[in-house]
């Protein structure tokens, strides 16, 4: 996303789901919407949406709504939906392995293009049509690929030796699978998915809610 302003990372990560949503309204034929339906169909409060709306001027008018087009087109341009990024796994295990099969296909701008595993040969091998190579070739095959970000599926112990090569090659960002509280450079851009974490939080949702 191509940005001047700052967006607050939680704004920043509603906007796929934005755009998912409108998109959906676009094929149901929908011309406009408020945010109270934007709302209700997303589960996000109507004062969360127009304030995350509002970093971005004026995308709607007030006693209208939404126009539906517009909003698409703004979505569009703003996620660079026309734009192909091209992403390198590093980690071929379980979690790895799916990532590659699934290789984000309602997302036809972003695609896993080369992935690295330590057990790949040298001369590298084809998983679900994407070409895997031994992480001694990080740096040449990156570049070769075009790749512009990385998925971490590493272990622990290897997480931060991957991210300090991926800094190195000045690779753009990284989507953090493992538990390391990694470093990057301040022109980096990560983002840190830790399963067990979000799964502690939930389990502790449900435990403490209101009956």
């Amino acid at each position: 996303m191509k940005q001047e302003l700052k967006i607050p990372q939680a704004t920043t990560k509603r906007l796929p789901l934005y755009y998912r949503f409108i998109q959906n309204f676009a094929q149901e034929g929908m011309e406009r919407i408020s945010s109270k339906e934007l709302s209700e169909a997303m589960k996000i409060d109507s004062a969360t949406i127009r304030r995350d709306f509002s970093y971005f001027g004026a995308l709607g008018k007030k006693g209208y709504g939404y126009d539906v087009q517009h909003l698409l087109q703004f979505f569009s341009q703003t996620l660079d939906q026309h734009e192909t990024t091209k992403v390198a796994l590093i980690g071929v295990g379980n979690l790895g392995s799916a990532l590659l099969k699934y290789n984000f296909q309602k997302n036809h701008n972003t695609h896993i293009v080369v992935a690295f595993d330590s057990k790949a040969p040298k001369d590298g091998k084809m998983i679900s049509n994407i070409p895997v190579f031994h992480p001694d070739l990080l740096e040449e095959k990156y570049a070769e690929y075009g790749a512009e970000l990385a998925i971490l599926t590493v272990s622990p112990r290897s997480a931060q030796k991957m991210a300090d090569r991926l800094a190195a090659m000045n690779a753009k960002g990284i989507l953090n699978f493992t538990p390391e509280r990694l470093t990057v450079p301040d022109r980096m851009q990560l983002l840190t998915i830790d399963l067990s974490v979000e799964l502690q939080a939930l389990i502790y949702l449900i435990r403490n809610q209101e009956v």
